[in-house]
């Protein structure tokens, strides 16, 4: 596969056997080699070192770039996020339960449980971080992948990564994603449970998605916020988002240690960045219109 740069400004993927068709080219639907994502991850590297560049090489006097569409942040906000290589990794450092089968996968949902249970004794409402992996097509017209991989963080300590793909939703697993006393919290969380409505049919009941909620309490213009960009704003951080892991195959039949940590570290970083921002006071709508003429979109 070849990746080139249309126009110097994103890359693009040249077609080869998987965008021709199933009908046509045998084993299209097969995983992309290691060799593949490597490029696909240079091609973005090189694309968004490029964006960084042309945004800081943008005048300091706060008037337009030539694109007539960023603005610059103050100094120490922008030069953070165009340096973001340097922030220290954020990872989770506790207990990860993985489980595959369906029995597995109920026994962990029994110790969850019995956390949550736990927790309702003494909170109105229990908060976990939620997220789920699937195995991206990058064909245009093509359904999204299954979803393969849920992650559940109760706490600072355990993240549960259940591999549904192969277990299924017991209806235990599918008892807690229905609370409405069980907030899921998460960035672009109601595209998730969409999905797992669509591919399980079960309803993921109660949450709330960090994106509207940084929007609530962030004095900047509004954003679709990702995890990876708050986690940079909030903590000072970066998350791990490369190709190889992001875009590698979740429907493998056992899940690699880096794909573990790295679907424990994203719910981990769902409910701590809830907890952040519900500390905050809600913005002022003057300081959001104030500060729009200083604010630049040019976020991670």
């Amino acid at each position: 596969m070849e990746i080139k740069n249309a126009g110097g400004d994103a890359p693009t993927i040249a077609t080869d056997a998987r965008s021709i068709g199933a009908e046509l080219v045998p084993g299209w639907d097969q995983p992309f080699t290691t060799q593949e994502l490597d490029a696909i991850e240079a091609a973005v590297e090189t694309a968004v070192s490029k964006k960084r560049r042309s945004v800081s090489g943008a005048g300091n006097d706060g008037e337009d770039s030539p694109g007539g569409v960023r603005r610059r942040l103050p100094g120490s906000f922008s030069s953070q996020h165009s340096m973001r290589v340097k922030l220290p990794m954020m990872t989770f450092g506790g207990r990860i339960a993985y489980s595959r089968s369906a029995t597995d996968v109920e026994r962990a949902v029994a110790e969850l449980l019995k956390k949550i249970n736990a927790m309702k004794s003494v909170m109105d409402q229990v908060i976990i971080g939620f997220d789920i992996e699937y195995r991206p097509t990058f064909q245009k017209g093509v359904q999204p992948r299954k979803t393969a991989v849920m992650q559940i963080c109760g706490d600072n300590d355990h993240c549960h990564v259940m591999h549904v793909i192969y277990s299924g939703v017991p209806p235990s697993l599918k008892l807690i994603l229905e609370d409405t006393s069980v907030l899921k919290v998460g960035a672009g969380i109601a595209g998730d449970a969409r999905k797992v409505l669509k591919d399980y049919n079960v309803s993921v009941n109660a949450f709330q998605d960090l994106s509207e909620l940084a929007n609530q309490k962030l004095a900047m213009p509004r954003y679709r916020w990702g995890l990876a960009s708050l986690t940079e704003v909030l903590l000072n951080k970066q998350l791990n988002k490369f190709m190889k892991i992001r875009c590698g195959n979740w429907e493998a039949l056992f899940l690699s240690k880096e794909q573990q940590l790295y679907a424990a570290t994203d719910a981990f970083a769902s409910r701590h960045l809830y907890q952040v921002l519900k500390s905050l006071p809600d913005a002022q709508r003057n300081d959001i219109e104030n500060n729009k003429e200083k604010l630049t979109v040019a976020l991670p």
